[in-house]
C-alpha cells in the first residue's frame, strides 16, 4: 500500500448514524477509526488527545455543535482536517458560508454517495470532489 493508514474521528450523537459512518470508513483499505464521540466536548478532547487525519463531526450535538467543534479543534490544530455531516438541504448549507476549520460539508441524505470521496480529499489535504460539498 503507497500510503499510510488514514485515522478517523466520529463525532455524532445518534448511535446508528455514528456505527454506519464507521461501518463504510473501516470498508477502506488502510482507514480506520480511532475514536468515536457522542458529544462537542468529547469530539474536541479526543481530537487533541489523538491528532486524527481526518475528523467528521455531526452538525447537531449536545454541548457544542459541529461549528463550535471545528472553531475549538481548528484553534489548537490548524491543519486538521474537518468535515462537517449535517441533515440540511444542501442550498442551506451553501448559504452558511465559511467556517473556522471546516473543509467541506456531507449532506446525511448523500452519505453513500460523498462519504468515501470527501474523506479521501480531506486526507490529502485536497478540495473536495465536486460532488460533496464544499466551501469556496
Amino acid at each position: 500500500m503507497p500510503n499510510s493508514s488514514v485515522r478517523i474521528l466520529v463525532a455524532d450523537d445518534n448511535e446508528i448514524v455514528r456505527s454506519g459512518l464507521c461501518s463504510v470508513l473501516e470498508s477502506r483499505a488502510g482507514w480506520v477509526v480511532c475514536a468515536q464521540a457522542t458529544d462537542g466536548r468529547e469530539a474536541v478532547q479526543k481530537a487533541l488527545e489523538l491528532k486524527p487525519d481526518v475528523i467528521l463531526v455531526d452538525v447537531s450535538m449536545p454541548q457544542l455543535n459541529g461549528f463550535e467543534v471545528a472553531r475549538c479543534i481548528h484553534e489548537r490544530m490548524p491543519d486538521s482536517e474537518i468535515l462537517v455531516v449535517t441533515e440540511h438541504d444542501p442550498r442551506v448549507v451553501a448559504s452558511i458560508g465559511p467556517q473556522p476549520g471546516v473543509r467541506g460539508y456531507i449532506v446525511k441524505s448523500r452519505i453513500a454517495l460523498d462519504l468515501i470521496s470527501a474523506v479521501e480529499s480531506a486526507s490529502k489535504h485536497l478540495p473536495l470532489s465536486t460532488t460533496a460539498s464544499k466551501i469556496a
